[in-house]
């Protein structure tokens, strides 16, 4: 009987243990389960949302770790803007690698702002956006929803339109509005002035992301001839694309010094064979078509772009003007109505720049590249695609 009762527990001991052995790789599936497919009701976490910088709209779950401040530097406290945060999978994260970066638009900032709300540090947040890079980190720019997780005070909130708002939040402008001419002119200049500044090399990358093709992530739209090409098919070959000076980099001898020589408000990825052609000169009407570039014009002293991007070329040259007046060692760069102004720091031609401003008005792609040169890259803007209406204060 003894015997029997042994027999019996040793059967029951081995049936428990290849139970457990049964249930323990389930259970631990069950544990390491928690992702999501990136719907509003089953959010990527941020491993996830890392591993899928694709473009993809997509909802991510995380902690507010911090604001990014550049590629490797998340900070805690004394946060300088309202522009970004960083999320993690938990809230006690250090390790930036384990952080997505969260561009805020401007209708979320006051709400989910760092600087304006602290508070939020530590809090979950659900975020919907697009899974891109940002500050050349793991990215989720563009969002259209921030919601606070559960029990936080924040309600959920959605924007129908990502693009940035007209005229820029936090009081950009304040110091300009009510201004005229020479007075507005002054008043926008000490707004831009003092950009944070790139180096040439590091434009290349820049461009890829300011200049990229909505419809293609993997290229960018060449200013001049509209064509979509790879982004890492630059150089100098005569099918690349190089960097082009908008503001021809001869007026005014500042070369591609760090400045005017770097400013991404004007500058843009061309065909290399065409920005050749474009060298130079000032911009005007007239000449012969481009071989390379159908719809752009032009001879011996100026420079026709084609009619999609006349508007843009203006507003970069306008910009430029009110930029640089030569404080801080920086070249007077100046607008008039001549061409062939050589290496003097003048660009032309003022009245048909006018024109071709009022024929082409601002659209969502310079929107969406001046709010990357804001946000991204330089913190400053390009105040006539916020406000066109400047442009007739000023030279008008």
């Amino acid at each position: 009987m003894q015997r029997n009762q042994k027999r019996i527990l040793i059967a029951a001991v081995l049936l428990l243990a290849s139970v457990l052995l049964f249930i323990k790789p389930v259970t631990n599936t069950f544990v390491n389960a928690n992702t999501g497919d990136g719907s509003v009701s089953s959010p990527y976490t941020v491993t996830q949302a890392m591993a899928n910088q694709d473009n993809s709209t997509k909802t991510v779950e995380g902690y507010i770790v911090g604001q990014p401040v550049s590629t490797t530097s998340v900070i805690k406290l004394n946060f300088p803007n309202n522009y970004a945060f960083a999320l993690a999978d938990s809230p006690s994260a250090t390790n930036i690698e384990e952080m997505i970066y969260v561009q805020i638009p401007s209708s979320f900032r006051t709400s989910f702002g760092l600087q304006s709300n602290p508070s939020l540090l530590g809090e979950k947040i659900k975020v919907t956006g697009t899974l891109t890079n940002y500050f050349s980190h793991a990215g989720l720019k563009n969002g259209t929803a921030f919601e606070q997780h559960e029990d936080g005070t924040q309600p959920p909130e959605s924007n129908p339109d990502p693009e940035p708002e007209t005229p820029s939040p936090d009081g950009y402008y304040d110091a300009a509005n009510g201004k005229s001419g020479e007075q507005l002119k002054s008043a926008l200049h000490d707004i831009i002035d003092d950009h944070t500044e790139i180096s040439y090399s590091n434009v290349w990358e820049a461009l890829r992301e300011t200049d990229e093709d909505p419809s293609n992530s993997n290229n960018v739209i060449l200013l001049y001839t509209g064509r979509s090409q790879g982004k890492n098919e630059n150089g100098g070959n005569a099918d690349d694309w190089n960097r082009e000076h908008v503001w021809a980099k001869s007026h005014g001898d500042f070369g591609t010094s760090m400045g005017p020589g770097t400013d991404l408000h004007h500058l843009r990825p061309t065909d290399a064979s065409v920005n050749s052609s474009r060298s130079n000169l000032d911009f005007d009407e007239g000449g012969s078509e481009h071989t390379e570039a159908a719809g752009n014009y032009y001879d011996s002293d100026s420079w026709e772009p084609r009619d999609s991007v006349k508007g843009d070329v203006a507003r970069m040259i306008f910009y430029m003007d009110v930029r640089y007046e030569g404080d801080s060692g920086e070249p007077d760069l100046e607008l008039n109505n001549q061409v062939n102004n050589g290496s003097a720091p003048y660009h032309g031609k003022l009245s048909v720049l006018l024109e071709w401003h009022e024929e082409d008005p601002v659209d969502d792609l310079e929107r969406r590249r001046n709010e990357i040169i804001y946000t991204d890259y330089q913190h400053n803007r390009n105040p006539f695609i916020d406000h066109p209406e400047w442009v007739a204060e000023i030279w008008d």
